[in-house]
């Protein structure tokens, strides 16, 4: 997949409007993880070097389509300056006589931070009029919000409509990664699912088996895989919508040369909110009352087992409820393995969302070769789709 690469002929000295992912969590009113920030400095330190006007676009929460002070991005721009230790103008709007006063007074390698752009209805329902808008005090589009890009919105696909487009750097890099795994992976391919919800991984399974030689199945969604199989699941999260999820899984890979390998054992506690667990059980001697909540130390063991051999490992969703400490073992226990995996060279590729805030939270984060900047944009992307946010920028 070659994307039209943002490069100096291109944006020397022009004034570019730079679409980024700066939905970060906030704690009064101060950024609490500026990962995602980070994440782009690298193509705005390009643009700056290269004499550009850049203005960044972002989204924050779900405002609803009008504007709220909560949502706001102005300590975004604090802390930005402070990354970047250089000015930073906060713009009022993303559209209109704001963005064009500042720009009208801005000079060579200044950085504007516009409102966000969820504040406008329009962004969401890509109406091409506020696209226009976007797009017309400006000269160039840059895209580089993997994590936005599987939304076909205003800011995402409706402005290449009108400017010359071009892929920054952290989405060139998303989409060489997980390209490379998706479409010609280093065999043996193994792949970790967990998470909550079959229905949410059923695409990435279709798509990966003809690939992976092995899938392994933890958290939430292993349940009603085990539900398929017969097993009574306790109070474990299992709906009739991811079990009859998971028996069309099991189904379709009977004819295939990949295996898919549940859990043995499971730690269990009485809720979600527990402190602490109530022990480790087999999964065929799950309690009435109980539920599981993080795959056992036998379970890591097998899991382990099928990670030896591998060449490339793709991993999305957590295998337990990893931000208590009681069910984070089995996570962090593969998280172990797989950074000793690629120490030894294989491609281990961490999709984002929860995966990423657990390799960041339980310490293996920086020992793997990639952790995705998207959740939902990088299951679409291993389903084999072409994003709405990527396809304007091919060829």
């Amino acid at each position: 997949m070659r994307m039209r690469k943002v490069n100096s002929e291109v944006i020397k000295n022009k004034k570019v409007l730079l679409r980024v992912d700066f939905n970060v969590p906030l704690k009064e009113g101060q950024v609490a993880d500026g990962s995602r920030i980070k994440a782009h400095l690298e193509t705005i330190s390009f643009l700056r070097a290269n004499g550009a006007i850049t203005a960044l676009v972002s989204h924050l929460g779900r405002p609803k389509g009008k504007r709220d002070e909560k949502y706001s991005l102005r300590p975004v721009a604090a802390y930005l300056k402070e990354v970047l230790s250089v000015d930073v103008e906060f713009v009022e709007d993303c559209v209109g006589q704001p963005v064009e006063r500042a720009l009208c007074n801005a000079k060579a390698k200044d950085i504007l931070l516009l409102e966000n752009c969820r504040f406008h209805p329009e962004e969401e329902k890509n109406d091409e009029d506020f696209a226009a808008l976007l797009a017309a005090p400006f000269e160039v589009f840059v895209m580089d919000a993997f994590s936005v890009a599987h939304r076909a919105h205003a800011s995402t696909q409706g402005i290449t409509k009108f400017l010359p487009s071009y892929a920054g750097f952290l989405i060139e890099k998303e989409v060489s990664i997980l390209g490379s795994v998706r479409d010609n992976p280093v065999s043996p391919l193994v792949l970790i699912l967990g998470g909550s919800k079959v229905t949410d991984k059923i695409g990435v399974i279709e798509h990966m088996s003809n690939k992976a030689s092995t899938i392994l199945v933890g958290g939430a969604m292993a349940f009603p895989f085990l539900a398929a199989k017969g097993y009574s699941v306790g109070k474990s999260k299992c709906d009739e919508e991811n079990v009859n999820s998971a028996k069309h899984i099991l189904k379709a890979l009977e004819d295939k040369e990949v295996e898919i390998v549940l859990p043995v054992d499971v730690v269990v506690g009485a809720s979600v909110e527990a402190k602490e667990s109530e022990g480790i059980v087999d999964v065929d001697a799950i309690p009435d009352h109980l539920m599981g909540l993080d795959i056992g130390p036998k379970t890591v063991e097998v899991f382990s087992e099928h990670l030896r051999s591998a060449k490339s490992i793709v991993w999305n969703g957590p295998l337990g409820l990893f931000e208590n400490p009681a069910f984070s073992k089995g996570t962090k226990g593969i998280g172990n393995v797989v950074s000793s995996k690629a120490k030894e060279g294989a491609v281990v590729v961490i999709g984002g969302g929860d995966t990423a805030a657990a390799a960041k939270a339980l310490g293996f984060a920086d020992e793997v070769t990639h952790v995705s900047t998207g959740g939902g944009a990088s299951l679409e992307f291993l389903e084999g789709k072409t994003l709405p946010g990527i396809e304007p920028l091919l060829g």
